[in-house]
C-alpha cells in the first residue's frame, strides 16, 4: 500500500516538480505564490519553445507550519510555448521586480491551451502552449527571507 507524499517528507531537499495537467499546475501555483523576480530574469527561447523565470519563491511548504520565513531561488519553466503576451510587464527596466500571484491554465483543443501568470499590480503574462508541461526546480539552498515576514494579501 502506498501513501501520498506529505510536506514533512521533503525535509530540506530542493523541490523538483512537474505539472502535466491543471491539477498538477494548481500545486505549482500554490508553491510559487508570492514568488518575486526582476524583469531581467524572464526568458523566452522561441527556438526551444521555452519560457522560464528565475524566481525567489517563499517556501510555503515549511513557512506556514514551522514559523520559518525562508525563500529559495527556483526555475519555473514552461515548455512547448508557441506565443507569449503580456500586460503591465516591461523588460525596459531590468531591475523592476514582479510578484507572482497565481498560475492558471485554460485548456483548448487537442491538448493545447493558455497558461496565465497573474502578477501583483494588474500585470499578467499569457503563454499559448501546444501542451501543458511546467517544471519547478529549486536551484539554491534556502535563505532567510529578507523581510522576515510571511507574505499576506488584504481581503
Amino acid at each position: 500500500m502506498t501513501t501520498d507524499a506529505r510536506f514533512e517528507d521533503g525535509d530540506d531537499a530542493p523541490l523538483r516538480l512537474k505539472a502535466l495537467d491543471a491539477e498538477d499546475l494548481a500545486v505549482l501555483s500554490s508553491l510559487t505564490q508570492d514568488a518575486v523576480f526582476p524583469a531581467a530574469e524572464m526568458r523566452w527561447d522561441r527556438k526551444a519553445r521555452r519560457f522560464a523565470l528565475l524566481v525567489n519563491r517563499f517556501r510555503w511548504e515549511i513557512g506556514a507550519t514551522a514559523g520559518q520565513k525562508e525563500r529559495v531561488q527556483a526555475v519555473l519553466a514552461f515548455e512547448d510555448v508557441m506565443r507569449v503576451q503580456s500586460h503591465g510587464v516591461s523588460k525596459a527596466d531590468p531591475d523592476m521586480v514582479y510578484s507572482l500571484l497565481a498560475v492558471t491554465y485554460q485548456p483548448a483543443e487537442d491538448g493545447a491551451g493558455r497558461i496565465e501568470l497573474t502578477l501583483a499590480g494588474d500585470g499578467a503574462i499569457a503563454l499559448d502552449v501546444e501542451a501543458l508541461e511546467v517544471v519547478l526546480r529549486d536551484v539554491t539552498k534556502p535563505y532567510v527571507a529578507p523581510s522576515g515576514k510571511t507574505p499576506s494579501h488584504p481581503d
